[in-house]
């Protein structure tokens, strides 16, 4: 899985602001593959859905991914004739590739994407970007499973896509209900966190992306659609399902070690300031208090198994610290990554000898209660003896849970901590990170002054907004750095946020 560097843990949602008609908000790229037939028909209609519909300007970009038709020339035809089409051209095949690769150099806050096929009535691509606009959600995608859904698809397909999101659910524990369907959109701050995450770069693109985003806590906005099947579909369901399948084991795998760094997508708790400086207030206690008792369950199960098996060969005391010293390994395992979210390889050992040191705490407990009943009774029945170190265990298992909750996995958000004294975690920005897009804070009347004016004017003072010019990325002025439209775009660097640096 990739764990490339990131900008860090994402700021509050909030609500876009109004751009100038120059600058696009959301920007729709279309991956195609030998799509000649279809492309400027697809193209077409979405314009002109757009101009009718969305009340913010928009971008239409067609990501060509090693076409070997006339695709490319359709694609540079419509470039020229409509001011909001763009296209892309990549000598390597992939949808996750081509994906990544536009919304990676696009300067709109708001990122979707179709298929060329237009399946997906168009009526639900208002409602998939306005969540996301409004910054209710971080991510959207359109879901042909829902009951207000209406679809229409053979028996076959129908079969392989909800058999497919049961596997999901199954394998992963995914909740959202639609991981297939190609309409989707996500905004630009998490894209350039999250996607740096995702390591396919095919099909399973997106549904890579939506479970480490349900993972880390983002929110999905799911809009049911109207969905007509494409007989002419070029897309292999049999390899497709093979290499989704690989994929399904691979995020499972890389989850399930901890490997992935979820913690870069965290959100902060609400958009009101006060939420985000609460002290003296325990979180997750309840759900902690859940995790320790399933784990502890089966702990003590796993112990007194161990024990009874000892016991058969050894004396009552040899016999409870080697089950006592087994189940302790597992136990503060298992509550490191399931109860208290430890993901991750750095600071096991500390916390394993940490947790060795609770251990001998139960363990005296435990042996003190023994030793008081072989005093009380020469030859105590195995019974007794069970019942003593249940009840012994149960005093140790609250002290344990007291010990690891404020000792050994301290709540890591309970004021700054360096990230040497918590090794697990990169350190949270102390300061809430800035919008990582640039849109217009529109304060008073709008400035009608000729750049070169405004360009002359003194600069900001400290704290004031900083200024922004929405001429400067006209949908029908064609970008210097870009070059020639077919040739192959670069993903932008992802701490490369600062307005001025032309793309």
């Amino acid at each position: 899985m990739r764990t490339d560097s990131s900008p860090g843990a994402l700021p509050a949602r909030e609500h876009l602001p109004a751009g100038s008609a120059g600058t696009p908000v959301l920007d729709v790229v279309i991956p195609v593959h030998n799509e000649e037939k279809d492309l400027q028909r697809c193209v077409g209609r979405l314009h002109e859905h757009l101009r009718r519909t969305f009340p913010y300007a928009f971008r239409i970009t067609v990501a060509d991914n090693a076409s070997t038709d006339s695709t490319p020339r359709v694609a540079a035809r419509l470039e020229s004739r409509i001011p909001e089409v763009r296209s892309r051209r990549l000598e390597q095949k992939g949808r996750g590739r081509a994906l990544r690769t536009v919304w990676s150099a696009s300067d709109a806050p708001v990122l979707a994407y179709m298929d060329v096929d237009l399946s997906t009535d168009l009526n639900a691509l208002l409602p998939l970007v306005a969540p996301l606009i409004s910054g209710h959600s971080d991510l959207a995608i359109g879901s042909r499973l829902t009951r207000s859904s209406r679809v229409v698809r053979g028996a076959k397909r129908e079969f392989i896509s909800r058999g497919y999101n049961l596997i999901l659910r199954g394998s992963l524990q995914a909740r959202f209900s639609d991981a297939q369907c190609g309409f989707k959109a996500i905004r630009r701050d998490v894209a350039q966190v999250l996607l740096p995450l995702v390591e396919d770069t095919g099909w399973f693109f997106d549904t890579e992306m939506l479970v480490l985003a349900e993972r880390a806590g983002l929110r999905i906005h799911e809009v049911p659609v109207d969905w007509v099947d494409d007989p002419d579909s070029t897309v292999h369901i049999v390899r497709t399902a093979t290499d989704d399948l690989k994929g399904v084991w691979r995020v499972g795998r890389a989850l399930g070690t901890g490997s992935l760094p979820l913690e870069r997508l965290a959100r902060p708790f609400g958009d009101d300031p006060r939420d985000r400086d609460l002290t003296g207030v325990p979180k997750g206690l309840a759900r902690q208090l859940v995790g320790f008792c399933a784990v502890g369950a089966l702990s003590t199960l796993f112990y007194l198994l161990l024990y009874s098996g000892f016991r058969s060969f050894s004396g009552s005391q040899a016999a409870n610290a080697l089950a006592l010293l087994v189940s302790a390994v597992g136990n503060t395992a298992a509550n490191r990554r399931l109860t208290f979210g430890v993901r991750g390889r750095g600071g096991a050992v500390r916390h394993q000898a940490q947790g060795l040191v609770v251990f001998g705490i139960g363990l005296a407990l435990t042996s003190g209660s023994l030793a008081a009943l072989n005093a009380a009774t020469s030859s105590p029945a195995h019974s007794t003896e069970l019942a003593v170190l249940i009840a012994a265990n149960l005093a140790a298992t609250v002290l344990r849970f007291l010990l690891f909750r404020a000792w050994v996995f301290p709540d890591r958000q309970d004021g700054p901590r360096s990230p040497a004294a918590d090794p697990h975690r990169p350190a949270r920005p102390a300061a809430r990170p800035a919008q990582p897009y640039p849109l217009p804070v529109r304060r008073g009347p709008v400035d009608q002054r000729p750049l070169s004016v405004r360009q002359a004017a003194p600069a900001a003072r400290d704290g004031d907004p900083a200024p922004y010019d929405g001429a400067r990325f006209p949908a029908d002025a064609a970008d210097p750095d870009q070059g020639d439209p077919t040739t192959r775009t670069q993903p932008v660097r992802p701490h490369d946020h600062d307005p001025r640096n032309a793309r």
